[in-house]
């Protein structure tokens, strides 16, 4: 499948493109079906093999590009995340469901002692945070290996969540968030999984065996918790990821091979 744009051109629209959901060809009037690295395609996919190991291609390339624009490597963030990550946006995107040009990703394939939150800037082309994130107590210590969608399981849910509203509760100032993939985290309002501060999650725990752990919510630092939540507040997409089995071939959203319309760019 051949580009119709210069790729310095698509490098500098980028996240122009991602606004609009237009992993796109300029002028293009067709749809393209988008297909995920991990899951096999439907064998009654409407396309050539040819032509999906194109499109898988593309949503790599245009991956890559941010990828290395945003220097994610050097952060730690996994390349397949952040393809991921993307990926659901967009679909996101497509169907109406954000209002926030915003994407965090909790990438628990790394330490928990680690900066494994990120937030990007999906419209300027920018990582605004990275810091350190809590997961559930019951998926692992210093390595999250074990997720529940289950009521009182402590443990974290993978998958893609939706930001709603702020309010004061037990944690003080928090973000109320709406788990959007059925069996993997749909559970999260019924189980009170929310975005908060906590004070064991900070530099000092980085350097011991493992950071302070939540009931399965995505805590982050006391210095960072309120500017990140008024930052990704109402509309933004969360995508918490591990490369966990049951979730990449099940997930709707990572597997999602519906058409994406496309739109121009500029």
């Amino acid at each position: 499948m051949k580009l119709l744009m210069k790729k310095s051109t698509l490098i500098s629209l980028l996240f122009v493109a991602v606004s609009a959901i237009s992993f796109s060809y300029v002028g293009s009037q067709v749809t393209h079906q988008l297909d995920g690295s991990i899951a096999a395609a439907p064998n009654d996919l409407a396309v050539s093999d040819s032509n999906l190991q194109n499109q898988m291609d593309e949503v790599s390339y245009l991956s890559s590009i941010i990828f290395s624009e945003l220097k994610l490597e050097e952060k730690g963030l996994s390349r397949n995340a952040l393809e991921l990550a993307v990926k659901g946006y967009l679909h996101l995107r497509e169907e109406g469901r954000l209002e926030n040009p915003l994407l965090s990703i909790v990438d628990l394939s790394q330490s928990s002692r680690n900066k494994r939150f990120y937030l990007l800037d999906m419209r300027n082309n920018k990582l605004l945070e990275n810091t350190y994130v809590a997961h559930g107590k019951s998926s692992g210590a210093d390595m999250a290996s074990d997720f529940s969608n289950a009521i009182g399981s402590e443990k974290s849910s993978l998958g893609f969540y939706l930001t709603g509203e702020t309010y004061k509760g037990k944690h003080g100032f928090s973000l109320k968030i709406e788990g959007l993939e059925e069996g993997f985290n749909d559970n999260a309002a019924d189980r009170a999984i929310v975005v908060h501060g906590a004070n064991y999650v900070n530099a000092g725990r980085a350097v011991s065996n493992y950071m302070g752990r939540s009931q399965g919510c995505p805590a982050l630092p006391m210095a960072d918790y309120k500017k990140i939540i008024n930052e990704i507040k109402g509309g933004s997409a969360l995508f918490i990821y591990s490369p966990n089995y049951e979730y990449l071939n099940n997930s709707q959203l990572v597997n999602n091979t519906g058409s994406v319309s496309i739109d121009t760019l500029g």
